[in-house]
């Protein structure tokens, strides 16, 4: 049985323009999935894992973890960091401690990254749905 492969990066989330222009259809689109559920990471990172862009990887963060394609992403190099646009995906991995400003942090979380293949991205209300049984 071999290994699964991880990296250590540092996370941070933001908005993009592909999300924005997704978002035109609702946040139940399949558009608005493909923009959101990704994880762009440098592509050095990538090699490390074994992963192309369009594979499937399991985000984990100690604030919990999160199934989404990755992505090469175009402003390398940037060995180390990951970025996953905000929203639900997102919002399953960030803290929500909101040190008393009523605002979570969506920067600079430690999170590992590994190949998930075989997995499957939740859509928006299935997600949201997990995640309040778990609550």
């Amino acid at each position: 049985m071999s290994e699964k492969k991880s990296v250590e990066v540092t996370l941070i989330t933001g908005r993009t323009i592909d999300q924005g222009v997704a978002l035109e259809g609702g946040k139940l689109s399949q558009a608005y999935v493909k923009a959101s559920a990704i994880c762009y990471m440098d592509p050095n990172d990538m090699k490390k894992i074994g992963v192309i862009t369009g594979d499937i990887v399991l985000v984990k963060t100690h604030f919990g973890q999160i199934i989404v394609r990755v992505v090469k992403s175009e402003d390398t190099p940037h060995i180390g960091l990951a970025f996953i646009p905000m929203g639900p995906w997102a919002n399953q991995v960030t803290d929500y401690n909101t040190n008393s400003i009523g605002m979570p942090s969506f920067r600079g979380m430690k999170a590992t990254v590994e190949p998930a293949q075989g997995s499957k991205i939740l859509d928006a209300v299935t997600l949201v749905k997990t995640a309040f049984k778990k609550a």
